[in-house]
């Protein structure tokens, strides 16, 4: 029986394709991880193929963005001399891997803009101040929200699961100011 013999696998696929879709990576890239991710078994570029109804084209394309993002790797199986491949089950590390990666490609390069510009704005007086102001002001968020995620991401996962069951109950552990 095929994966998407199973309704509810199907509709899964599916599903995750739309979401993919949204998040900005193709759906075909989605789909094909939303296979590996409920395969029990390595598969290889034509297993996924034929059970997608995708061609070669688009599942090697997507074979190799979802092992750029390292959320799946390649394999090999006893007797067969093709490549297969396996998803990261662990959905922890799948998160994280996710999150670095997009991060580097797309936070990374926004923070150097950012601090060049706000660099270059530094000793303009022919720019409003509101301009200077903002554009620093983005840059100091965003650098203090890497920094964060730096932090958070080196913390051992079974803090992180405790972290995310605490949910708003941990604001109070953290000393806050009036905000008026």
């Amino acid at each position: 029986m095929r994966i998407t013999d199973i309704p509810e696998a199907e509709a899964f696929i599916l599903h995750w394709g739309e979401m993919g879709s949204q998040w900005g990576v193709n759906r075909s890239v989605s789909q094909v991880h939303a296979l590996l991710y409920l395969s029990d078994a390595p598969l290889n570029a034509e297993e996924i193929c034929d059970t997608l109804g995708l061609a070669r084209s688009n599942v090697s394309t997507a074979l190799k963005e979802l092992q750029g993002y390292g959320i799946i790797r390649r394999t090999h199986v006893m007797g067969d001399r093709r490549d297969h491949f396996v998803a990261e089950t662990d959905l922890w590390e799948m998160l994280m891997r996710i999150t670095v990666e997009r991060k580097k490609r797309e936070i990374d390069p926004t923070l150097i803009v950012l601090s060049d510009l706000s660099a270059r704005l530094e000793d303009r007086d022919d720019v409003p101040p509101h301009i200077a102001e903002r554009i620093g002001r983005m840059h100091d968020f965003m650098g203090n929200l890497t920094g964060w995620f730096d932090d958070v991401r080196r913390l051992p996962k079974g803090t992180l699961v405790s972290l995310m069951k605490l949910g708003g109950k941990v604001a109070r552990f953290v000393p806050t100011r009036n905000q008026n």
